[in-house]
This record gives C-alpha cells, structure tokens and sequence, in this order.
C-alpha cells in the first residue's frame, strides 16, 4: 500500500506499463500547508508559507515552487503538470499528491516503488473497478 493522491491504495503490477487495480482507499490526509496552497490556486492568489510558494502568473497559470524550484503548473483549466524540481523526495511527492487530489481524476497519482518513481493514471473502468495504468514519471508529466 502507498499513500497515492489523497488516500492509501494498493499497487499491483507497479512495474510500467502494465494495468493495475485500486481497491482500497484509505481516509485523505492533506498537510496544513498543502491545504493553504491549493485554496490559494483555486483562489488564483500568490501566496507563499515556509518552504512553499504558489505564484500565479500573466495567463492565470498558478506555478507552484519548493524550496524555490518549479515543481507544477496548473493552467487557467486546471490541468495539471508536474516536475520534481530536480529533487525527488518525500516532500516533494507528497505537495505533488496534494496537487493530484485537487486537479486530477479520482486515484491519479505519483508513487514511490524501490526508490523509483511512477504515475499512476485513470484510464477507464472495468466493472464499475477504476482501471488504471502505472507509467514512469519524467519532470514535465501532465495530467490531462
């Protein structure tokens, strides 16, 4: 099990890019200072606490920083593009999750397995199962 995108899911077939199932979902944690940052996104206002800054630029795209690196972009339709900054860690990930929780399909999300790191993608239903497809996270993956 990984937290993955607001909850707890149960990764099978993590290994790209064969299709997994979820099926469990666990209670949804979020950080203080990941709530404050989507609200000021879906606000559309800069705002900045510890290490964490949104800023929203000229076209109404919110660019979200850690530790003063581009880690996503939301644009004006709230699609989603995500970066590691060029540090994959665990705080990065889980502001990325964050992210996925408020801008991406149910159960999207960025995983962790033997210190690679993955996306996992919705891509139908099977049975009333969400049906989703594990590929490999490059800096630069947009969810849309």
């Amino acid at each position: 099990m990984v937290y993955c995108g607001g909850g707890f899911v149960e990764i099978h077939n993590a290994s790209p890019p064969k299709v997994s199932y979820s099926v469990t979902m666990g209670l949804p944690f979020m950080r203080k200072i990941e709530t404050q940052m989507i609200a000021a996104i879906n606000s559309r206002k800069d705002w900045k606490s510890a290490n964490t800054e949104v800023f929203i630029n000229d076209n109404n795209c919110a660019n979200v920083y850690l530790h003063g690196n581009l880690i996503a972009w939301v644009n004006k339709d709230n699609d989603l593009t995500v970066f590691d900054g060029g540090w994959q860690t665990n705080t990065t990930k889980s502001r990325l999750n964050a992210l996925c929780g408020e801008f991406c399909l149910t159960g999207e999300c960025i995983f962790q397995k033997d210190f690679v790191w993955y996306v996992r993608k919705l891509v139908g239903a099977v049975n009333g199962q969400h049906v989703y497809k594990t590929e490999d996270f490059f800096s630069g993956y947009a969810f849309n």
